[in-house]
């Protein structure tokens, strides 16, 4: 009876709040096992059925570096963004080679390029383990007993997952720990390099054009998977669309959406405003300004850090475009707004009190955060020793002191269900360079001095007596950690054994660990934890009001987003859907074809080849953030219409909330693709193979 009151009263509420029961715009991040066919039919007039869910989900990739992807041929060929292969591509490069400089094709499958360490992931299979994760938490447990019991039960789903399947298994949490799902994937290492164009091809246009639009980019890269040293067969790939796509036709993207913090509270909407964003945005812009000024002392500085300095330039301009929409009055007006009726609600009703009391709860949690986030940044997060020998000294202790436990007690990096990920990256053969590494150390040391006060205990352990820039020359030109041979050594070693190797690095991360430790239980346990239990009583509420038509906000994990091919109204003009190659060229004469908008050499030499009215790029609607860059977009059909690569600078507030107003997706259009492939490049091999020709 109390559960149907409760219910009763829920529906009533969506009147009192205006609350859809389904969503109306095409918005959403869609689980694969949660697809709105209902409302696609009504809206679109199609209704994906199981088999093409199946295979447009087995046809898409996750890269572990960041970003998504798709199988594209028989002969497992993966289409990407050059943005989001652009760390492979510097990987494979040398001073001899730039092929994040200067492109890079294999004309025959002996020539294509094996990656360094590269893991690809293929989702097989969603499911639902929420009642055994949950049934763990009882009432009157501390934070930390909950969080012991709830990851030592995903640890133990885990590995039976694993040890049964032989996938790597993740446990998933979903609508802020109101649900959890078993993700199983298939892993692939052996991953070659195919066909990369010029960044400057690539990102055409720079810092500068970047998310604004018209564009003009290749954003594109094609790897290959091997398995046993031949390409894959695969079984499920998305085969090319002759035509492309066309204004107001429906388009449907499959990717890996990375955050958003849409079903955030007001409370953790203010925290990001007031302490979050604008402590991250602080470390990017000082980070940007170190590796600029080593990339401007030489062509070959440059070079080693070209591909970091682009990644963080990205970062920085979309937490510049995040700002700017929790600083707009109207979007935190519209959550407070409806914050506040659901809270006046709920109490009125005292059934509800546990329900009610969880914003406060939230609340205070969020104050913990904004007092651990310096120190906890620095040391657990390591941005107070900012290189990657740190990054593998600190794995290499913890795995020395963690790998005896049981596995349900183990840091989550060290659950045997990562342990195939966690050493593709500690073993990996990337090329690590000294001179930029002692830049990033010395200005994360600085960082440290600056944050946890220059007289600090840990400070001055770390620093030994020496000022930042000597401290980490120091450091770096004494550590042993750059041979692989000897992280494998160390990674079977016990702790002791460890000690004794007197490794420089090994050595700040003991003096650290103990109070990294410490911050990261205090902040996963009351903090996230806190925040968790309270989070999955409202996402009770608010799933109960909306039924299937609430989607979880992104984590990372395979969506699928939906809208049309549009343009919009920018300043009183029509901005059209479309751009061609012609635009490219035009905008490059306009600045002289002066650095971001110079051409590659090729694509000055080969313009009469091209049919300049091709189609570059294109719009959408589709309901797309960070994560999703090298998704396909696709047509009913699950044939390749384009591939996402940016969102323009409207579409950066999808973070927190939905508009297709004026945000929109940005890809490149198949047949600008193709068009570039057989007129620049000389690639018709690999066209052949994208469109089916034998």
């Amino acid at each position: 009876m109390m559960r149907m009151e409760f219910l009763s009263t829920l529906v009533a509420l969506v009147a009192v709040l205006g609350l859809p029961m389904c969503i109306y715009a095409d918005e959403g991040m869609w689980l694969f096992n949660n697809v709105p066919k209902d409302y696609l039919q009504k809206k679109h007039g199609f209704t994906p059925d199981d088999a093409w869910l199946d295979h447009v989900q087995k046809s898409s990739v996750r890269f572990n570096s960041g970003g998504s992807g798709s199988f594209v041929s028989a002969d497992g060929l993966v289409m990407t963004n050059h943005h989001v292969g652009a760390d492979a591509i510097q990987k494979l490069s040398d001073e001899k080679n730039n092929y994040l400089r200067d492109g890079f094709f294999a004309k025959t499958r002996d020539k294509e390029l094996k990656c360094v360490d590269l893991e690809l992931n293929v989702l097989m299979s969603i499911e639902d383990v929420t009642e055994r994760v949950s049934a763990v938490v009882k009432e009157g447990m501390t934070p930390t007993e909950a969080f012991q019991a709830r990851n030592k039960v995903i640890a133990d789903i885990e590995k039976e997952s694993k040890d049964k399947t032989k996938l790597r298994s993740n446990v998933i949490p979903l609508y802020q720990g109101g649900q959890y799902h078993l993700y199983r994937f298939k892993q692939y290492t052996d991953v070659r390099l195919v066909f990369a164009p010029e960044q400057q091809a690539a990102f055409f246009g720079g810092d500068p054009d970047n998310f604004e639009y018209p564009r003009y980019d290749l954003d594109v890269t094609f790897f290959r998977v091997y398995e046993n040293d031949k390409p894959l067969k695969a079984d499920h790939f998305l085969k090319w669309s002759a035509n492309g796509s066309s204004p107001g036709e429906l388009v449907l993207v499959s990717g890996h959406p990375g955050r958003t913090s849409r079903a955030n509270t007001v409370a953790e909407l203010e925290y990001l405003r007031d302490t979050g964003f604008p402590f991250l945005l602080q470390r990017l812009y000082r980070w940007e300004t170190s590796l600029s000024v080593f990339s401007d002392r030489s062509a070959e500085n440059g070079r080693r850090a070209k591909d970091e300095l682009f990644g963080i330039q990205n970062s920085r301009k979309a937490r510049d475009g995040g700002m700017a929409g929790l600083l707009d009055p109207k979007i935190m007006q519209r959550k407070i707004s409806n914050e506040q009726t659901l809270r006046a609600a709920v109490a009125r009703d005292p059934k509800w009190k546990d329900v009610g009391k969880s914003w406060d709860i939230i609340a205070e949690a969020e104050k913990k955060r904004a007092k651990l986030i310096r120190p906890y940044t620095m040391l657990e997060a390591g941005a107070g020793v900012n290189t990657a020998y740190f990054s593998i000294a600190r794995t290499l202790l913890r795995h020395a002191e963690e790998k005896d436990k049981p596995n349900g007690e183990r840091l989550a990096e060290f659950r045997d269900s990562n342990a195939d990920s966690l050493e593709q990256t500690l073993f990996s053969e990337e090329p690590i360079h000294n001179d930029l590494e002692i830049v990033k150390l010395a200005d994360g040391l600085t960082f440290l001095c600056n944050e946890l006060g220059y007289s600090h205990e840990l400070v001055q352990k770390v620093l030994a007596g020496k000022s930042p820039r000597e401290r980490a020359a120091e450091l770096i030109t004494k550590t042993k950690l750059k041979d692989v041979a000897v992280r494998k050594r160390l990674y079977k070693a016990t702790s002791d054994e460890i000690k004794a190797e007197n490794e420089p690095f090994i050595e700040v991360a003991r003096i650290l660990d103990a109070e990294a430790r410490k911050l990261r239980k205090t902040f996963e346990t009351d903090v996230e934890e806190v925040k968790r239990q309270a989070h999955s009583q409202i996402a009770k509420a608010r799933y109960a009001i909306e039924g299937s038509s609430v989607y979880p906000d992104a984590t990372f994990t395979l969506r699928l987003a939906f809208g049309v091919v549009k343009g919009y109204e920018q300043d009183g003009k029509e901005v059209a859907p479309y751009t061609e190659f012609a635009g490219m060229y035009e905008r490059s004469k306009e600045h002289n074809n002066k650095e971001p908008f110079d051409l590659p050499a090729r694509w000055v030499e080969k313009k009469a080849a091209l049919d300049l009215k091709t189609p570059f790029n294109f719009l959408c609607t589709a309901d797309i953030i960070g994560g999703n860059s090298g998704s396909p977009v696709i047509n009913k059909k699950a044939e390749v219409v384009g591939l996402i690569f940016d969102g323009n600078i409207q579409s950066l507030v999808l973070d927190f909330t939905y508009s297709d107003e004026i945000a929109r997706a940005v890809s490149v259009d198949s047949r600008g693709i193709v068009e570039a492939m057989r007129k620049i490049y000389g690639a018709d091999e690999l066209a052949d193979e994208l469109t089916g020709k034998k």
